[in-house]
Formats: C-alpha cells, sequence, structure tokens
C-alpha cells in the first residue's frame, strides 16, 4: 500500500531541500512533461520511497552513499500509462495480464469486473479484488453498473445498494462501472437513480455508456452525473458528448477499433485534448500479444498526426484528472507516485525500463518483479451448476412433419436479426439443417442451479463442426450451445461440466480444441502464454472449417446481450430485444 501523499510530505520537501538523501535518481533525462507539452532535455528526477522528491537540471544535493543513480543516456522519460475502461475478468487472472500491460508500459488499469459480478455476485466482486491487490501495476475497480441489464428477461446476480455502499469505502474502489442500460437513467428507474445518488454523495466516478442517444436523452443521461464515454465510434459522437462536458475514452481494442475514425477529425477540427483519452474495453490475449496495449494507441495516434508528447498526454495525465487522481499520478512531478517509463525513442513506445512507485518491474523488455500466483477460493471454481447432459437435452419436439422456425440470423459475430427457416421432423425431432445453415442454439443456466433452459435455432453460423460452446457471455453466463447434431451438443457441454468453465469445440464425437476458464466459468488460472495457444486453437478449429466469421468465440459471447438488437438467447427464452417479448423456437 502507497504512503499518502499527506504523510510522505516531510520526507519529500527533505530531499527536494538535501536535508535528505534520494534512494533513488535518474539522470540525463528527456523529460515528456505532460503539464506543459514539451520535452525537457538533460533534467534530473529525485524519488525516495515511492514518490518523486525533485525534478530539475540538478540532483546531486539529494544524493548520499545509499542513493542508487541510473544514467538513462538522453533517452525519453514520461509517466506511466493507463486504460481508463477495459474488462480483465476475461481470458487470464489479473496477474497474468499484468505482466503483458506492464512490458508495453501500462502502470495503471481501472477495471469494470462486470462478468465476476454477474455470476457470482457481491461475494465475487471481493475475491476479485484480492486478485487485483499486491501486484506491481496499480489496479483500481468500479462496481458494476448495469446489472441487471434487463430486470424482465436477466439471470444475472448482481450487487445490493448496501453493498454498493460496502465496496465504495474500499481505498482502491472509485466509484461505479459503466451505465450500459441508458434506458434506466431516461426513465429514472428507481434503484438506479439511487445508485447514481449514493455515487455522487460519495464524491465518487461514475463512468458511461451512451451507445444511441443524443440531444436530450444524452443531456438526461449526463444531467445524472455520469460524465464519461467510450461507445463514440466517429467524431460527431465525440464532439456532441464533449460539448456536454463529458470525457471521451476513445476504444481500441478487441471488439471494436475507433481510433482511425476519430483521431484525424479531432486533428482537422482543432479539438481540446483535455478531456480524450485511449481506452481498450477489454483486450484477448492474441490482440495484446500481436498489437500491444496503450503503447499500441499511442503509436496509432502518432501515425495519423498527432504529436507524441500529446499522445502521452492522453495516455496518462487525462485518465487521473478524470479519475480526480490528479495529485498523485499522471505525470512526473514532485509529490507525484514514480510510476515512470523510459524509451529509446518516439517511435515505438516500448518502454525498455518501467518503474512503479520508484521500482524497477520491467528492464531491457523483460518483468524483473515478482508476481506472486494467488490461491483462489475454491467456491467460485464451481460455478457451472448442471447436471450430466445426453443428446436427449437438445431435443426440439414437434408433432408435425414440417415446421416453421424462428432463427438467430447472425449478421456480425455480434448484431443478430430475427430470421425464418421451414425445417423438417422427423420421428417427433426437429433437426438442424447443416445444408441450409441451420444450427441448433441452446441456453442454460449454469450459475443458479435451477435447470432452466431453452432450444432454438441459429443461422448464418458456417462451420463444419458438430458444436461449440461456451460458458462466457456477456452478461448473463448462460451456457451457450451451438450445434449442428444433439450427440456433440452434449460432448460440448460435458467437457464444460468437468472443467468448470470454458469453451470447447467437437466434431464427431471428439473435443477438436478447448479453453478451460476455471474461475467462475469465464477467466482460466492458466498462464497467459497456455491461455493465448488455447484461444489460437479455438478460433481456428472454427475459422478453418468453414465459418463466416473471423472471430467466432464473439458469437456466443454476445448471444445473450440484452443491450443490443434485434433477437437474444438466455436460459428463460429466445428474446425479440425491441419488442421485449420472447419468441417461440418454432411455430
Amino acid at each position: 500500500m502507497n504512503l499518502s501523499l499527506a504523510k510522505s510530505i516531510n520526507s519529500l520537501n527533505s530531499v527536494a531541500m538535501g536535508d535528505k538523501k534520494a534512494d533513488l535518481v535518474l539522470k540525463n533525462c528527456n523529460l515528456l512533461s505532460v503539464y506543459t507539452r514539451e520535452i525537457i532535455p538533460k533534467i534530473q528526477i529525485a524519488i525516495i520511497k515511492e514518490r518523486i522528491a525533485y525534478v530539475g537540471p540538478d540532483a546531486s544535493h539529494t544524493l548520499g552513499p545509499k542513493t542508487t543513480v541510473i544514467d538513462v543516456k538522453d533517452k525519453y522519460v514520461g509517466p506511466g500509462f493507463a486504460d481508463p475502461h477495459l474488462h480483465i475478468d476475461q481470458f487470464v487472472l489479473p496477474s497474468e495480464f499484468a505482466k503483458k500491460a506492464l512490458l508495453c508500459g501500462v502502470t495503471s488499469l481501472f477495471s469494470d469486473p462486470i462478468d465476476v459480478v454477474s455470476v457470482s455476485g457481491y461475494r465475487g466482486f471481493q475475491e476479485f479484488l484480492k486478485l487485483g491487490e499486491d501486484l506491481p501495476i496499480r489496479i483500481f475497480q468500479v462496481v458494476p453498473g448495469g446489472l441487471p441489464v434487463d430486470a424482465k428477461f436477466s439471470n444475472s446476480k448482481t450487487v445490493t445498494s448496501s453493498q454498493e455502499k460496502s465496496a465504495i469505502k474500499h481505498p482502491h474502489v472509485l466509484g461505479m462501472g459503466e451505465v450500459f442500460s441508458w434506458t434506466k437513467v431516461t426513465l429514472r428507474e428507481p434503484k438506479t437513480m439511487k445508485s447514481l445518488s449514493t455515487m455522487l454523495e460519495c464524491d465518487c466516478i461514475i463512468n458511461g455508456h451512451t451507445a444511441g442517444t443524443s440531444d436530450k436523452k444524452l443531456n438526461a443521461y449526463v444531467s445524472s452525473g455520469i460524465l464519461s464515454c467510450h461507445e463514440p465510434i466517429n467524431f460527431d459522437q465525440v464532439l456532441e458528448r464533449l460539448r456536454l462536458g463529458m470525457w471521451i475514452m476513445i476504444r481500441e481494442g478487441s471488439i471494436r477499433r475507433d481510433l482511425k475514425e476519430i483521431i484525424p477529425r479531432v486533428l482537422s477540427h482543432g479539438t481540446y485534448l483535455d478531456r480524450l483519452m485511449f481506452c481498450t474495453d477489454g483486450l484477448d490475449p492474441l490482440d495484446i500479444t500481436k498489437f500491444g496495449h496503450i503503447d499500441h494507441c499511442i503509436r496509432e495516434s502518432v501515425s495519423l498526426g498527432l504529436k507524441p508528447i500529446d499522445a502521452v498526454t492522453m495516455a496518462s495525465k487525462n485518465n487521473f484528472d478524470y479519475y480526480n487522481m490528479g495529485k498523485d499520478l499522471g505525470g512526473i512531478a514532485p509529490g507525484k507516485l514514480a510510476d515512470i517509463l523510459v524509451f529509446d525513442d518516439l517511435k515505438s513506445f516500448r518502454p525498455n525500463k518501467v518503474f512503479v512507485g520508484g521500482k524497477l518491474v520491467v528492464s531491457n523488455g523483460k518483468i524483473v518483479a515478482t508476481i506472486k500466483k494467488k490461491s483462489i477460493a475454491p467456491w467460485i471454481k464451481n460455478t457451472v451448476k448442471l447436471n450430466k447432459f445426453s443428446k436427449n437435452d437438445f431435443e426440439i419436439k414437434s408433432k408435425k412433419k414440417d415446421v416453421m422456425a424462428n432463427t438467430i440470423f447472425m449478421q456480425t459475430e455480434i448484431i443478430t436479426k430475427i430470421g425464418s427457416a421451414e425445417l423438417h421432423s422427423k420421428d417427433g425431432l426437429v433437426s438442424a439443417s447443416l445444408d441450409s445453415d441451420i444450427w441448433k442454439v441452446a441456453a442454460f443456466d449454469r450459475t443458479h442451479g435451477s435447470n432452466k433452459h431453452v432450444i432454438g435455432f441459429l443461422e448464418n453460423f458456417g462451420a463444419d463442426i458438430g458444436a461449440f460452446a461456451s460458458t462466457w457471455s456477456f452478461h448473463e453466463n448462460d451456457m451457450i450451445v451451438i450445434g449442428s447434431n444433439d450427440s456433440d451438443m452434449a460432448v460440448a457441454s460435458n467437457h464444460l461440466l468437468k472443467n468448470q468453465g470454458g469453451l470447447a469445440v467437437v466434431k464427431s464425437g471428439k473435443i477438436l480444441a478447448s479453453l478451460p476458464l476455471q474461475f467462475a466459468g469465464i477467466v482460466s488460472t492458466d498462464s497467459f502464454e497456455k491461455v493465448t495457444s488455447n484461444f489460437e486453437k479455438i478460433t481456428n478449429s472454427i475459422v478453418d472449417s468453414g465459418c463466416k466469421f473471423s472471430r467466432p468465440h464473439l458469437i456466443p459471447l454476445f448471444l445473450p446481450f440484452l443491450a443490443l438488437p434485434s433477437v437474444r438467447i438466455l436460459s428463460g427464452g429466445i428474446v425479440d430485444v425491441k419488442k421485449r417479448n420472447y419468441l417461440k423456437p418454432i411455430y
């Protein structure tokens, strides 16, 4: 735990005056000053414990016999980067994600663990908080702000008002996560408005999600104390929100990449940059390995014409100003926590040295800090509460020889529309039709042990496999199973039941690929490298078999997601989102 600035001022003051000696001095720095947007040569930085005491041309007065001096040899020195909004309750544990983020110069993560909560409630939130503690990276959390997505249909767990109040007493819980069900705000749904009031009374941050809103609805949303959004996909949406006093997180992550649409127009318009940030919203293992993290956002923005110092400011200072943490973090100045990056140049923006709180955690592109794997409570590795499956569990019965089916037509991996198809029954059972690219799709309640489930039909998948199953879905976390035959659907489901979560691909009764997600059925307890390899095998096994989409894992991830139109499937039924009613699988 860092010593507060209030408790550090005597020692910082003493070092700055030379009356006490520094622990560490960095000399010959080309300082990236995010406060004046300039590069200042030949700067020296003196650090005591975890904070900076002196920044100036000569720190010799702070040197003592025990002071470590590092000559950075005129390399560029800047503040640690931050990702102001991402979901790290995905793929790997925080300790594994930290290793990759730190190599990219990201020293602070602002996490919205919405799916941990949707699976396991406040108890899971507390468990996830522990996993983010005592790591050589700063992980700040928010209480998820959008659960349940729609109380009429949702299966997710949530937190109570009293639990929200308890959560924000934790020093690393900063407020409320994205309130993505914005209609709850514009319709002034009582529980939502009470939560917003609680956060504002406690001077907490509330993150926003304003996709699809404008004018009076957007005004109502902002006037309710929600002052940020990561959803704008073009400059017009950015500008409308900036004009209403919002902060914008320009998203460049695994699900959406919006920088190229926004940065050129920001530059041509001459937009004030102080309320712009970069965020990922979440990264899969392949993307962070291939592209990087916030360092990738900086490289992309600079290639689009943004000045390097402005890109660094958006990646550091602006984030902490938004979160009201500017006295501690965001730049290199006296009193600040010593989260410092050293770069060879202003092109790659991959740091060769990373300091967090004055401690060296990355050197020459390698992690040098100790990152311990934390123990995990057994109960959260037992969230797939289902019985063993047989092919009979996936049957759809009909006395008719020919039936019409409502289908979930996949337009993209995420966007759906309602389709229809004529199917045939044999011996009273309606089957999928690979020839017509009509698949069965099932949703099972795997968190409550209720045995609720529904079987429907999905169209336009295109892969030559038997089944694809997943226990990870936004934000209901039903088990979703897509299949061309009932037997393989049962094999895939039993495999996930045995692993207590994950993704699995099956053909002819054999497991083609598997990604275990043992923690709450949504996060793997394996190493980053093993998860990356398994995730790649999942993707390749489906794509190489003829799937029409390049990111097939997103299909079961979004199929229950009630915040998007047009048709979704949950364990309670198939939902027409706009009409807010259930659809029958066959009619």
